[in-house]
């Protein structure tokens, strides 16, 4: 049977791909942030974006590339891709949300829903859940929601003062954003042409009630690949998977 909502899961997607990645250098000294490899895989990040985007239903995917474009855009087209990707490229720095607006504006279908993922974050969870559950909620944009874990051991203490107990690298009371989102069609025209969108208008739709936070399910894996330890635990939890 046909989930009620299957016809508003967006089939379309775009992935921010032009960091400079700075963080991560040596790797990005002669790639951009997307394009390095996770250990072990033989595949860069954006290489296992575009997979999972393919089985969740998505068949076409805007690429926004920056700092060294032609390497993302020498391997996508060498590469064996599930899905059919168009690639943009800024010819000036218009911030995140200006980046976003033109991204969106090389999608298909404008006059449909889309999913937005930054090109430095690695995940596997229901992209279609998430479509759902911004559909229940008429929102205008969704974000994902993820609880990293602190890179530190946390104590507990009692009433007294006295550590009861140590926790090693426990997750964050918070949620944070996750840098996975959906979009619904008119989201694109609030953006701003340059400038950045979380300043602007996520607040916005915050204040109108439009903003929704879809927590990533408790077990499915998120990272952010920032730092080069990054990659060394997401090759460690990887070989954890067995995948």
């Amino acid at each position: 049977m046909t989930h009620p909502n299957a016809a508003s899961r967006p089939t379309q997607a775009v992935v921010l791909a032009g960091g400079q990645g700075s963080r991560l250098r040596p790797y990005t000294d002669d790639r951009p942030k997307p394009m390095v490899e996770i250990p072990g895989t033989g595949t860069p990040i954006i290489g296992h974006q575009l997979t999972w985007l393919a089985e969740e239903g998505v068949t076409d995917v805007v690429v926004s590339c920056g700092h060294l474009a032609d390497v993302l855009q020498k391997w996508l087209d060498s590469a064996d891709l599930p899905v059919t990707v168009t690639t943009v490229v800024e010819s000036e720095p218009l911030g995140r949300g200006g980046g976003l607006r033109y991204a969106a504006a090389h999608l298909p279908h404008p006059d449909r829903p889309w999913y937005a993922t930054n090109g430095d974050i690695w995940t596997r969870f229901s992209l279609r859940d998430m479509a759902d559950f911004h559909t229940e909620r008429d929102a205008v944009a969704t974000l994902a929601l993820a609880r990293p874990r602190i890179p530190w051991g946390a104590v507990r203490t009692d009433g007294f003062g006295h550590i009861t107990d140590f926790i090693e690298a426990p997750p964050s009371t918070f949620e944070i954003n996750a840098g996975v989102y959906v979009f619904s069609p008119e989201f694109a025209s609030l953006l701003p042409e340059r400038g950045d969108h979380e300043r602007t208008t996520f607040p916005r739709l915050a204040r109108e009630k439009k903003l929704a936070g879809f927590p990533i399910p408790q077990g499915a894996y998120w990272r952010a690949i920032d730092t080069a330890k990054d990659l060394t635990e997401a090759a460690k939890e990887l070989a954890a998977l067995g995948r």
